[in-house]
């Protein structure tokens, strides 16, 4: 696929992994009989995975993760990882979260992107949402969360400086109904983005996806603003798992693997990147070819 003329590719880090590792390989010679998965494809450089259903999905995906995990402790003292928060990310949450063999305590983790205007005590926040699924549950050594209270460019500074630190090794995310990662909607998305944290509008599809997930009952309660990590600070990841379950994605999904790199669809950048994996199921995959 080429790329549109109306973007380039932003420059991505190389590779933590030694050349000639594939935990893919490692995994499937353990584990020969891949439960629910259906088939794997490649498009540019993204993994694709096809699973029966979203449980298989999340299975794989955090056992995928974990096995990443346990690999790169086992070659360097810390680990930093950047999560998203959505009910599509459930299963793989879950999973992770039982997954053992990992000293969290050398892990520091972040999310990528926060609304504002929410109470603290919101339970649609995203920090918390991720706090109840994963980080008490395995009590990571840093958590870092964006503290949406805080005045928006100190916040935005803070956050960008926490993120720039050292490398983040895995990028834990999802797409959204309108091919979002993060909260970079297809009118504020920009592949060169010279921040790693700014402020944005929500697009209207992306907020009435928060009342289609369940996380607001209307449209109008949802905020329409966010903090979120840009595109060069997701890709800056050296590995990235992407999650993707149910029928709503369908069309994002579609977009995403069929339709130019452009920032109509955020998403087709993971194309580009040199380890990106996508996990989806029948639902949001469509037809499946054996």
């Amino acid at each position: 696929m080429e790329l549109s003329t109306r973007c380039r590719l932003p420059v991505l880090v190389q590779s933590a992994y030694p050349q000639g590792y594939d935990y893919w390989r490692e995994k499937e010679e353990s584990m020969p009989d891949i439960t629910g998965l259906i088939t794997t494809r490649t498009i540019d450089q993204l993994q694709v995975r096809v699973y029966n259903d979203r449980q298989a999905l999340g299975a794989a995906a955090g056992q995928d993760v974990a096995a990443a995990m346990r690999h790169l402790l086992s070659k360097q003292d810390r680990i930093r990882m950047i999560f998203a928060a959505a009910p599509s990310q459930n299963e793989f949450l879950q999973t992770l979260s039982q997954e053992t063999g990992i000293d969290w305590s050398r892990v520091s983790v972040f999310h990528m992107d926060e609304y504002l205007g929410l109470s603290l005590d919101a339970p649609q926040r995203f920090g918390r949402f991720l706090s109840e699924r994963l980080f008490d549950k395995v009590r990571p050594g840093q958590v870092h969360l964006i503290d949406s209270t805080n005045a928006l460019e100190a916040e935005s500074k803070r956050y960008s400086d926490l993120l720039a630190a050292a490398p983040i090794d895995i990028v834990c995310l999802g797409i959204g109904e309108n091919g979002h990662i993060a909260f970079n909607d297809p009118p504020v998305a920009d592949f060169h983005d010279p921040l790693p944290v700014k402020p944005v509008e929500l697009d209207t599809a992306s907020r009435q996806q928060q009342v289609n997930d369940g996380c607001f009952d209307t449209v109008a309660a949802v905020p329409t603003h966010a903090l979120t990590l840009t595109i060069p600070a997701l890709l800056s990841g050296k590995a990235l798992f992407c999650m993707v379950p149910g029928q709503t994605k369908r069309h994002a999904v579609q977009q995403t693997l069929g339709g130019p790199i452009d920032t109509v669809c955020p998403a087709t950048i993971l194309r580009q990147h040199p380890r990106c994996t996508l996990y989806v199921d029948r639902d949001s995959y469509g037809i499946v070819e054996r």
